[in-house]
């Protein structure tokens, strides 16, 4: 895809939806590789009391056996990226047993030093060139990352929340205000789903719904939209991964089946109308959703139905078609973020050699290509090909520790 200098969409002063960007066609492969993170310092992060990694080469390989914690350096630049990890949602568990706090440091190419600490209490705190950030989604922007790992490959097969979370993950990418939607909606939802098991008199409860509702509608109109817009960016250039990757057998289609019901054709209309109609459907619920004490309209109940050849691929796609659609997907999420941005985001790839065969491996090495610096975590060498080991940093971690290979 081609740079297209525009940067991150902003958001209105008012929160409302930007105008999307357009995408362009070009895949990731075809473009020249560069290195954007150069160096990366942990503190007390999982089971790395301490490490320091300068990286030397656009493509990095972590080796090591299951359990020393190769995934956990992947993971501490997926958190400074993108201030969010795949496999954990709770910053206790992130920090090394016994210490109070954890750090993250990475340099960029342009020079940028980043830096975030977790800690037991307190929350986080953020820094960019050794200044405090008041807003921590300020650390996102000198870099981006596009994570894929094993647990990606249930994407096909897994509950509507795994889509849910991947498709919030790309779009945070895009828009990083989104996590503050996210975590907004995620609030509003708890708090609206105790008052509905709360044993109010029936008027008291009935105003505080009305004040929730009106929330909830702001807030999931914004994120039904932004989910949207990003899978109708995505779609095309899964299509073109999924004709190269799988030989053009079948046709693939990402479909966005909303938490709320739309007339067809008020789909593409303003975000006034999609208010409007999460409003109605939260009021015209809300009898059944006191009875079962949970909250049954917006974005919590979005599902992204993937289609191959016009047939869910859940139910009627082979192990191998699940795969190379998983592998299509990731790739666009690669090739959308770089357009958007206007720079090509950092590539994880956590683990998924061992649950790929040999011509999906090698079809995703070449895939990759030479577009994006890639930090890969796997169990052995031999996963690589000759040209991909020789033009490759290694190294070998050992029971938190890295050592040169």
């Amino acid at each position: 895809m081609p740079n297209t200098g525009r940067g991150v969409p902003e958001t209105k002063a008012d929160g409302s939806d930007p105008t999307p960007d357009p995408v362009g066609s070009t895949l990731a492969a075809d473009r020249p590789r560069p290195i954007r993170l150069h160096r990366l310092e942990l503190l007390h992060f999982r089971n790395i009391a301490g490490l320091e990694l300068e990286l030397q080469a656009p493509r990095l390989l972590v080796i090591g056996a299951n359990g020393e914690g190769k995934s956990n350096l992947l993971e501490a630049v997926e958190l400074l990226t993108s201030l969010r990890s795949h496999r954990c949602s709770s910053d206790p568990d992130l920090i090394r047993q016994g210490e109070p706090t954890s750090r993250l440091r990475a340099r960029t190419s342009e020079g940028d030093q980043l830096e975030l600490e977790l800690r037991r209490r307190g929350g986080r705190r953020a820094l960019r060139n050794g200044r405090s950030l008041e807003r921590l989604i300020d650390l996102i922007g000198p870099l981006r990352c596009v994570g894929f790992s094993a647990l990606d490959l249930e994407l096909v097969r897994g509950e509507p929340a795994q889509r849910r979370q991947w498709l919030d993950r790309v779009v945070l990418q895009l828009e990083p205000i989104y996590g503050a939607l996210l975590s907004r909606y995620g609030r509003l939802l708890r708090q609206r789903s105790q008052l509905l098991r709360r044993g109010l008199a029936p008027t008291e409860r009935s105003a505080l719904l009305d004040a929730f509702d009106q929330q909830m509608a702001l807030v999931g109109t914004r994120l039904h939209r932004r989910r949207g817009r990003a899978l109708e960016r995505l779609e095309p250039l899964a299509q073109l991964w999924q004709e190269r990757l799988g030989g053009g057998k079948e046709v693939l289609e990402l479909l966005y089946r909303s938490g709320t019901r739309l007339e067809a054709e008020a789909t593409g209309t303003g975000e006034e109308v999609w208010r409007a109609a999460l409003l109605d459907q939260l009021l015209q619920q809300r009898s059944e959703e006191e009875r079962l004490g949970q909250c049954l309209v917006g974005p919590h109940r979005d599902e992204i139905e993937l289609l191959l050849g016009g047939a869910p691929a859940r139910r009627y796609g082979s192990a191998g078609q699940q795969r190379t659609l998983v592998l299509a997907l990731k790739l666009a999420e690669l090739d959308v973020v770089h357009a958007v941005v206007g720079e090509p985001p950092l590539l994880l790839l956590d683990d998924v050699f061992a649950e790929l065969d040999p011509r999906r491996q090698n079809l995703l090495l070449e895939a990759v290509g030479n577009g994006h610096q890639c930090l890969v975590s796997a169990t052995h060498l031999e996963c690589f090909n000759g040209s991909w080991r020789s033009d490759a940093q290694v190294v070998r971690m050992r029971q938190g520790t890295l050592q040169s290979a």
